[in-house]
């Protein structure tokens, strides 16, 4: 595995002891989408909300796999001398853990995945990416300029506001702070999963989905047995892809009892 990138995070619970707990974003996400569920977890444990590759203060790269970014969580690990770390990982944050914990399973005490399986899939965010490209940002003053120029490609407004999570006023003027040409570049990696044959994490595993997600899906359980023998799935009614941000309290519980 590659030599991984310097990541940026946010740290919760530095008083505590025993194993760090490592949560993971999704795609165009960023650390501070869990901020308050960090500090949930961190009456417990020692938590690091980290900003994967391309995202939020972490370094850009026009590498956008999931072994690429599994090696920068493993450099987080070693540059602080830590031998092992719980994770929890949502959607792209989930199949970064997964690579991690299927590559290096001494280095993953436990592993909680949110809304996502070790498979390929058909969706695609590149309409996503697309439009937050080809909008024209010089000029703008308000937030709401830039919102408007995204609603024909995503119509959803609270999608709109996640996504607009990633846009930054610095000097007066706008700019994204998402690499978005390495992530459209890599949009096929980043939908699929890598090939690791037979391998497979033999420790405590959680899947967490959403009803209303099609992301695990009965067809997915035989692939995510196969890599995750002690893999334990739970759903939460009602929830979304997004399940944390729709379903905190269930969602945390499920985190906080396993982990």
């Amino acid at each position: 595995m590659a030599q991984g990138l310097p990541l940026t995070y946010l740290e919760a619970g530095e008083a505590n002891g025993g194993t760090p707990l490592l949560v993971l974003h999704g795609l165009f996400g960023s650390a501070r989408n869990w901020q308050t569920l960090a500090k949930r977890f961190a009456e417990r444990h020692r938590v690091y909300a980290l900003d994967l590759r391309n995202h939020g203060g972490a370094p850009w790269s026009d590498e956008m796999t999931y072994p690429a970014m599994a090696a920068d969580v493993l450099r987080f690990l070693d540059d602080r001398g830590f031998a092992r770390a719980s994770v929890v990982g949502h959607s792209m944050g989930g199949k970064v853990a997964m690579t991690l914990a299927l590559t290096h399973p001494d280095r993953v005490e436990r592993l909680a995945v949110a809304d996502i399986a070790p498979v390929a899939y058909t969706h695609t965010h590149a309409p996503f990416v697309a439009a937050m490209k080809q909008a024209r940002l010089e000029g703008c003053t308000r937030r709401s300029e830039v919102e408007a120029q995204l609603v024909d490609a995503v119509p959803e407004a609270p999608l709109r506001s996640f996504l607009l999570q990633n846009l930054v006023l610095e000097q007066g003027s706008f700019h994204w702070r998402i690499n978005l040409d390495a992530i459209g570049a890599r949009m096929a990696d980043l939908i699929g999963f890598p090939d690791l044959g037979d391998a497979r994490y033999d420790g405590p595993t959680l899947f967490i989905g959403g009803t209303r997600s099609d992301y695990i899906v009965p067809e997915n359980h035989a692939a995510i047995h196969r890599h995750f023998p002690k893999a334990a799935i739970e759903m939460i009614e009602g929830a979304g892809h997004w399940l944390h941000a729709e379903r905190p309290q269930e969602f945390a519980a499920l985190v906080e009892d396993f982990a």
